[in-house]
C-alpha cells in the first residue's frame, strides 16, 4: 500500500495580513485589540427593563459564541435595569446610549462593561465629555464612539453638503475622541458605521490609517438575514483580509443569534477564529454516481450538534473526491452503490451506500477520542459546498 498522505488541516492556520496594531482594552473580561482575537458581539432586541427576557436572549446569544452584548437604554425604566443585568449577564453588557446623556452614568453606576455613545444624536454631548470623561475613568471602562451614517452630528454634515461621507464619519469620530483625549481618557474604541458596505470599508480604511483606537466594524442596517450576510461579509472580509478590524457585529433583520452565527463564520473563513466542526461537500456534476444532496443533509442531521473542530468531506465522486477534499480530516467518495471512507486523505475502507452515514460517525467518534478534540466555545455545525 502507498504510504498515506498526510492531507489534514494544518497546524497553523495562516492569516491574509497581520493585525493591525491597535491600544489595547478591556470590555469586563474581554480584550479588545490587536493583541486578542477579534470579538463577536450583537445587540439584544428584547425591552431592556423586561430583565428576565433579556437575561435569556444573552444567555442564547452566549451560547451561540457571543463574547459581548449590548442593550437598549431608551427609557428611565431600561436604565434602572442594567444592574441587574449586568450583574447576571454571563457576558459583559455594553450599555447602548442615543438622545439622553444621563443614561451614559446610569449605565457606569449600574456596572457595564463599556458604554456606546452615538454623539450625533445626544443632546450636548460636547459640553459633557469632561463629566463623562471622567465618570468612565473611575470605573475603569472602555466608551465606543459610534458614528453612524444615518444619524452624523449636524456640523459635519453640513460641511459635507448633507452626505454621509467616508470622510465626513471619520471627521465626526477623530473629533469626539480628540475631546476625550484633552481630558486625559484615552480607554476608546471607534465605528463608523454605514449601510453601504464600499463606504463604510472606505471610511475605515481611512480611519485605520490616522488613529491607533480599536475599531469595531459594522455595516448598519444590513437588512434581512440573506441579504444582510452578503453585505456584512463583502465589507468585513475586505476590512478583516488587511487586519483592520477588533470586534464585529453582523446587524441583521433577524434572531440576534443568527448575527452570532454569521459573525463566527467570518471569522473561521478568515482563520481569525478556531474552526470547529465542519461539513464540506461537493455540488454535484454530471459524474456523481450519488443523490450528493440527499447524502449531505443525512450526514447533515447525523452530525448535529458535533461542536469540535473536526472537516468532514461528502464527494459525489470516488475519482476526484478524496483529493478534492484534501483538506478534511475524514470523508467519503460515493459511487456505484458504496463509499470511500478516508481519513486525512487516506482510503481506510470501503462500504455499501446504506452503511455511509453510521461509519463516517464510528471514524469521527474514533478521531475525536484519539485526538483528544475538545469542543469550541460557540461553534456549530458549518456546511460548505465546494467544487
Amino acid at each position: 500500500m502507498a504510504e498515506p498522505i498526510g492531507l489534514g488541516l494544518p497546524d497553523v492556520a495562516p492569516v491574509i495580513a497581520p493585525r493591525r496594531k491597535t491600544r489595547q482594552l478591556m470590555v469586563g473580561n474581554v480584550g479588545v485589540g490587536s493583541d486578542h482575537q477579534v470579538s463577536v458581539q450583537s445587540m439584544t432586541n428584547t425591552k431592556t427593563h423586561d430583565i428576565n427576557s433579556t437575561l435569556q436572549q444573552i444567555a442564547q446569544l452566549t451560547t451561540a459564541g457571543c463574547d459581548m452584548v449590548r442593550v437598549a437604554v431608551p427609557k428611565p425604566v431600561d436604565a434602572e435595569a442594567l444592574t441587574a443585568i449586568a450583574a447576571k449577564s454571563p457576558i459583559p453588557v455594553i450599555a447602548d446610549i442615543h438622545f439622553q446623556p444621563k443614561y451614559i452614568f446610569s449605565a457606569i453606576d449600574a456596572g457595564c462593561a463599556a458604554v456606546r455613545v452615538n454623539p450625533g444624536n445626544i443632546k450636548e454631548f460636547d459640553g459633557r465629555v469632561k463629566e463623562v470623561a471622567k465618570a468612565a475613568g473611575d470605573a475603569g471602562i472602555p466608551i465606543r464612539i459610534g458614528v453612524n451614517g444615518g444619524s452624523l452630528d449636524q456640523r459635519i454634515l453640513a460641511k459635507y453638503n448633507g452626505k454621509a461621507t467616508p470622510e465626513a464619519l471619520v471627521e465626526s469620530a477623530l473629533w469626539e475622541a480628540g475631546l476625550f483625549e484633552e481630558h486625559g481618557y484615552g480607554d476608546i474604541a471607534i465605528s463608523v458605521k454605514h449601510s453601504d458596505p464600499v463606504l463604510m470599508v472606505q471610511a475605515y480604511q481611512q480611519l485605520a490609517e490616522q488613529c491607533d483606537y480599536p475599531l469595531h466594524l459594522g455595516v448598519t442596517e444590513a437588512g434581512p438575514k440573506f441579504a444582510g450576510t452578503i453585505k456584512s461579509s463583502v465589507a468585513f472580509g475586505a476590512l478583516l483580509s488587511r487586519g483592520i478590524g477588533d470586534t464585529i457585529r453582523v446587524s441583521l433583520s433577524a434572531d440576534p443569534v443568527e448575527e452570532i452565527k454569521v459573525g463566527d463564520q467570518i471569522l473561521q473563513a478568515l482563520n481569525l477564529r478556531q474552526r470547529g466542526f465542519e461539513i464540506v461537500s461537493c455540488p454535484s456534476c454530471g459524474r456523481a454516481q450519488v443523490d450528493v444532496y440527499k447524502l449531505a443533509d443525512e450526514v447533515t442531521a447525523a452530525f448535529e450538534g458535533f461542536d469540535v473542530p473536526l472537516r468532514v468531506a461528502v464527494m459525489g465522486c470516488v475519482v476526484n473526491g478524496p483529493g478534492e477534499a484534501r483538506d478534511a480530516d475524514l470523508g467519503v467518495a460515493s459511487g456505484n452503490g458504496k463509499g470511500q471512507i478516508f481519513v486525512k486523505g487516506e482510503v481506510i475502507k470501503s462500504v455499501p451506500e446504506a452503511k455511509i452515514v453510521e461509519t463516517l460517525l464510528e471514524e469521527a467518534e474514533r478521531i475525536i477520542e484519539e485526538e483528544g478534540l475538545q469542543p469550541v466555545k460557540g461553534v456549530k455545525a458549518d456546511i460548505k459546498v465546494t467544487g
